[in-house]
């Protein structure tokens, strides 16, 4: 299937110098963001008790904490989730170990007493101890350290050390603006999220090896000097019905994943979106501009 006519070119790299500016931009102020207010890590990362409870009525958040402090927790965090308003809430409590069974039964008692019984559903608890946690965190930003730097060695070997800095440089643009947007809106890092970022860059490194291997079967055509931009803003062009289609497929089922897929695939559904979007965007006017900024694809390229 086609949607873009054979023979469509347009000049990418005309227009790269601006999109880098854009992405500086926006990763430093994601950056400054997550440093001035930092990630919302949740349990796998923090150790403690946490409980998803809704209600059959709407409750303030106020309310909520209100009664949580009076059960005993007023370090409670709680965050409001779902479609249904004021009825569903995710409660988290800095207990740990063995004390986090007692605490959720404490919860789950102190808020059927305090709503009624027949109001309060309790939809699922999760502990986690503090030293576990600590592990976990590590383990998971460890994985994406070593999935950047694996994928750097195969894009390496595959084609040459140039291409490699430019797929790398995309995966993390796409990576530090998909946690700044979660820095953004407060949402939650766990190991779900994790699991979309690893997803993310597989999925945007296979769009940069399609236009890569385009990239480099059209320089093996061109005979003499040529004119790498040239080359690389058709390569481009070539696989932009392939990009526009599979991108817009992903995007199609992530999207209706984060509207009706519940508060479980949430975040991880938030993250694919945001990336889906930037690995796009990265693909065209990040990895791509390495290339043609980076000395010799081959000996006589005009650039």
């Amino acid at each position: 299937m086609e949607i873009i006519r054979p023979g469509f070119y347009f000049d990418f790299m005309k227009y790269s110098k601006y999109a880098i500016a854009l992405s500086l931009v926006l990763i430093v102020a994601c950056i400054v963001w997550m440093f001035a207010k930092g990630l919302n890590y949740g349990i796998d990362f923090t150790g403690g008790t946490e409980v998803q409870v809704a209600f059959t009525n709407d409750i303030k958040t106020d309310s909520l904490r209100s009664t949580m402090g009076t059960l005993g927790f007023p370090n409670a965090v709680i965050q409001s989730i779902g479609l249904a308003g004021d009825r569903e809430f995710l409660v988290r409590t800095p207990t740990e170990g063995d004390t986090g069974y007692a605490a959720a039964k404490k919860i789950e008692d102190g808020l059927k007493t305090t709503y009624g019984k027949e109001k309060v559903d309790i939809r699922g608890v999760n502990m986690v101890g503090g030293a576990v946690s600590k592990e976990l965190k590590y383990k998971g930003f460890m994985s994406l350290l070593i999935a950047n730097g694996l994928l750097l060695i195969y894009i390496w070997f595959r084609f040459q050390f140039k291409y490699s800095i430019g797929a790398i440089l995309a995966l993390v643009h796409d990576v530090l603006i998909t946690l700044g947007f979660f820095a953004f809106t407060g949402k939650e890092i766990s190991l779900t999220v994790i699991a979309a970022l690893l997803t993310l860059i597989g999925f945007s490194l296979n769009d940069t090896v399609v236009i890569y291997d385009r990239i480099r079967e059209n320089v093996k055509k061109a005979s003499g000097d040529y004119d790498l931009r040239n080359i690389i803003s058709g390569s481009i062009s070539q696989t932009l019905s392939r990009t526009f289609l599979t991108s817009l497929t992903v995007f199609t089922v992530v999207l209706c994943l984060f509207l009706f897929g519940g508060s479980v695939i949430h975040d991880f559904a938030f993250a694919m979106l945001v990336g889906v979007i930037s690995g796009v965007y990265s693909t065209v006017f990040i990895a791509s501009p390495v290339v043609l900024a980076l000395p010799g694809v081959r000996p006589g390229a005009k650039k």
